[in-house]
């Protein structure tokens, strides 16, 4: 059994530990890290929480999981030997322990030399089996089940077993798992097992370990309960001991051990030519879709849901706008909103509409439009996916609407394009491929979906991101692309390694870590915290800053812009009223032709028709035949077909000869049987119109429907002023005030980056000192090259208060504080707060001035500022003797 406090013990094989491993702990789970632990006692106290324990359980690969789950069995503690015995001897297995115990080591869940392996209590607890089995198929010990056997029965158990009977039920259940792991016995009892029996045996062995029996069992089974091998539970109910199980199972906990990860099955191989060139179409084609969505939306803002969200219908319509599925419409939309070009208006009629920075956008070259894009689709916790299915209480789930984050998908989608970044370029993986090796990498937490269930979240994730990177034009034909390599880019590539923290914080000199000796095949090595092979789900090193995902977005615009076509400034007019678009047309020719014509199709070319509703919404926009008809000719490559020309001249003499004006409305026009016309059409009947003069009528109708009901009767009116001059008719681009990009939703905490983990370590390893090392005279002062040796608190120059407390002169203190600020070193304090409680604090003071003094504490992990009137005294950290 294990002695001691566990947590104290860990705690000393922490304080072993170099920074680096602390450090490399904390990033590798992060909410030890909320706060900051005061000292490696919290650290290893904390480390052993439940919540703590199952996070970190969840985010190893299945081989460290099988790891954990044999040792959860093993005895404890448990010679490395005995684990390799669990784990099998196939050589992949042999070849991976090793690395799989180093991790646990790292993730503090195993603790203890290779011959006293020890696994956190709490992760004992998850893993071992229970009576409704586990994940290794085992049931519990036969010490657990037996123990509520009487103890009549127990003494025939063992008389039947060919065992002594024994005056106490806790000597005959040691008596009979010593026998259950007695290999020798075990044999000998089964070689008696009528056939039947060994049947039975042989159903339970890889699990479940349990069955039912009836109140009169066949004489098999009776054969197997009289001699404990099957030991009841319940009534009706029977159990597997896990000591006989594993014999049956010639020691292994597990069937099948997945030491390897499943490599990706390759579903095609392309040149990366052609992969860049599908890519980057796809990448163009990505922009010009969300530039028409906000484009439209900027005059037609659909309204927000009461409860949030975009309504069902306004998707429907956006999609059929786009000419896409309502699926790839709510990814554009959520596209659109995550990379801060969307928002709602905050009105009282509120409505979604795009934000000013749609307009600093639309000024960028079309890669850095598409990388800023990317790169918010590639941090966004937001899932457009599950938009149109519903949350776990049955509410519906809408775009743009709550509920749709989930942590994972960042992490999910690094995880994807990085496996893809691992394969040959040009190569592509199938999907089921790519899901199994997520699944090995990080297991789910139920198993796997059997056949008819839902697939998990993570497994729905990596579908969808592969999905989405085709559209998105981060991949070609399935294989990455070379921009959507430049956009993973790890933040340290080419940097080299980080820096390491400053040797004043390594641990005692007086405990050294381990030496480090060459590694012997198919054993663990002596560098227990040597970090196991990295897998696409590895965290990075450290999360990229804002700066160092706009550098990633930028190397990626540059890698795509050679591959983007120039924008054009010219089309082919046809003589069947269209025109084609041989490229990305330059935003001004865009812009009014796309006034003067309707889009027909789109693609690589895009196809433009003229008609009569196209040519007088130009005009109402304010432009004449004459400059329409310059237009085409400067921007044409063909000569301008005469059927467009008539086209034009046809709709410019209509246009305007009927004026509408407000009255209501009233009518006027120069030609009064035109006005006759209109009278006498029974369509006009509606909007009962009246004389009012020879070449004037009058409506009580609107002028806006007055005008739409004339144009769709085949006549071309114009609005007017009141001054009689024709009213412009222009679109109103509607802005929302500034918005800042929806914050993602990590899942837990957020990973911490190298300057806080090297903060926290250094609290850590102060907070400890502070807390085990007793104070010391003041001494002469130390060689100023010794500075690699740990820090202790100097004692203070007065006595310490009974309190504990540190007293110095307000002057000393002063002083300390001040050298503390200008050496950027941490100091011990002692402080009494405004009700009287007095308290000793590790701080790194900032700032002194004004009577008070601001410093990071490390006990509060936040910067707080002190009066300096409350603070008893101040010793710096000093050296300790040796």
């Amino acid at each position: 059994m294990t002695t001691g406090n566990p947590a104290r013990t860990l705690a000393e094989e922490l304080r072993g530990r170099p920074d680096t491993a602390l450090a490399e702990l904390l990033r590798a789970r992060p909410d030890l890290l909320t706060p900051v632990p005061g000292d490696l006692t919290q650290l290893a106290t904390r480390a052993g929480t439940r919540a703590s324990v199952v996070r970190a359980l969840e985010r190893l690969d299945r081989f460290t999981q099988q790891t954990a789950q044999a040792l959860a069995i093993a005895p404890d503690p448990c010679p490395y030997d005995v684990l390799a015995g669990l784990m099998g001897d196939e050589p992949g297995t042999v070849a991976a322990l090793p690395r799989a115990v180093a991790e646990l080591r790292a993730q503090a869940l195993v603790w203890g030399d290779d011959q006293r392996l020890r696994l956190v209590r709490t992760a004992r607890e998850l893993l071992t089996p229970q009576a409704s089995g586990s994940a290794t198929g085992l049931g519990p010990a036969a010490a657990e089940v037996a123990m509520g056997m009487s103890p009549g029965r127990l003494q025939q158990v063992l008389a039947n077993a060919g065992l002594p009977t024994t005056h106490d039920p806790v000597s005959a259940v040691e008596s009979l798992t010593a026998l259950f792991s007695d290999p020798k016995r075990m044999a000998d009892l089964l070689d008696q097992a009528p056939a039947e029996a060994v049947t039975v045996l042989g159903r339970l062995t890889w699990g479940p370990p349990y069955g039912t029996v009836s109140a009169q069992p066949p004489a098999h089974v009776r054969w197997l309960l009289d001699r404990g091998l099957l030991l009841p539970t319940a009534p009706g109910s029977v159990l597997l001991p896990r000591e006989v199980a594993l014999h049956l199972r010639d020691g292994r906990a597990h069937r099948s051990v997945a030491a390897v990860p499943p490599e990706p099955v390759a579903a095609g191989t392309y040149g990366m030519r052609i992969v860049d060139a599908t890519a980057a179409g796809q990448a163009a084609v990505a922009v010009e879709t969300v530039e028409e969505l906000l484009g439209q939306w900027a005059t037609a803002s659909p309204p927000v849901l009461r409860a949030g969200g975009l309504a069902v219908r306004d998707l429907k319509r956006t999609a059929t706008a786009l000419d896409v599925a309502e699926p790839q419409a709510a990814f554009w939309v959520e596209l659109a909103y995550g990379a801060g070009l969307l928002a709602s208006d905050g009105g009282t009629d509120e409505r979604y509409a795009p934000t000013p920075a749609y307009d600093e956008w639309l000024a960028l070259p079309a890669a850095e439009r598409w990388a800023e894009l990317a790169a918010a689709w590639l941090a966004a916790t937001r899932t457009p996916g599950l938009a149109g299915g519903r949350d776990g209480k049955g509410r519906a789930l809408s775009a743009l609407g709550e509920g749709l984050d989930r942590g994972a998908a960042p992490e999910v989608r690094r995880a994807v394009l990085a496996l893809l970044a691992g394969l040959p370029e040009g190569t592509a993986a199938t999907p089921d491929s790519v899901v199994a090796r997520l699944r090995w990498e990080r297991p789910p937490r139920g198993g796997p979906a059997a056949a008819g269930e839902e697939e998990d979240l993570r497994t729905r994730l990596a579908r969808w991101t592969l999905a989405e990177a085709e559209l998105l034009g981060v991949t070609g034909r399935g294989a990455l692309a070379t921009h959507g390599r430049a956009l993973l880019s790890s933040p340290e590539e080419g940097a080299g390694p980080p820096p390491a923290p400053p040797e004043a914080d390594t641990p005692d000199a007086a405990t050294p870590p381990p030496p480090r000796t060459r590694p012997r095949v198919g054993s663990p090595s002596d560098n227990h915290l040597a970090p196991p092979p990295a897998t696409s789900t590895d965290a990075p090193e450290r999360p990229a800053t804002p700066a160092e995902a706009r550098a990633a977005a930028l190397r990626a615009a540059g890698a795509l812009a050679p591959h983007l076509p120039p924008p054009v400034d010219h089309v082919l007019l046809q003589a069947d009223l269209t025109a084609i678009a041989p490229g990305p047309l330059k935003r001004e020719l865009a812009a009014v032709l796309g006034v003067l014509a309707e889009v027909e199709s789109k693609g690589g070319a895009t196809v433009y028709r003229f008609t009569q509703g196209s040519v007088r919404r130009a005009l109402d926009a304010g432009r004449s035949a004459a400059e329409l008809h310059d237009f085409l000719t400067a921007h044409s490559r063909t000569p301008v077909p005469q059927p467009l020309s008539y086209l034009i001249d046809d709709v410019a003499r209509k246009h305007g000869r009927l004026r509408i004006g407000a009255a209501g409305a009233y009518l006027r026009c120069d030609d009064d049987a035109l006005l006759a016309e209109i009278v006498a059409d029974r369509r006009s009947e509606e909007l009962r119109l009246r004389h009012l003069a020879p070449t004037v009528l009058v409506s009580p109708t609107p002028p806006d429907v007055l005008l739409a009901r004339l144009r769709a009767m085949g006549y071309a009116p114009a609005a007017e002023s009141p001054d009689g001059a024709v009213l412009i008719a222009r679109a109103a681009a509607h802005r929302t005030p500034p918005r800042t990009p929806p914050a993602p939703v990590p899942d837990g905490p957020p990973a911490p980056d190298t300057t806080l983990l090297a903060a926290a370590v250094r609290a850590v390893r102060a907070g400890d000192r502070a807390a085990t090392a007793p104070l010391r005279t003041p001494q002469a002062p130390q060689d100023p090259q010794d500075s690699q040796a740990p820090r202790t608190p100097r004692a203070p120059s007065t006595p310490q208060a009974p309190g504990g407390l540190p007293r110095t002169p307000a002057a000393e203190t002063l002083a300390v504080l001040q050298a503390a600020v200008l050496g950027n070193a941490a100091v011990w304090i002692g402080y009494v707060n405004a009700d009287g409680a007095a308290s000793q604090r590790v701080i790194a003071p900032v700032r002194v001035e004004g009577g008070y003094v601001t410093a990071y504490d490390h006990t509060a992990d936040e910067v707080r500022t002190y009066p300096l009137h409350r603070i008893t005294g101040a010793a710096e950290l000093a050296d300790d003797p040796t």
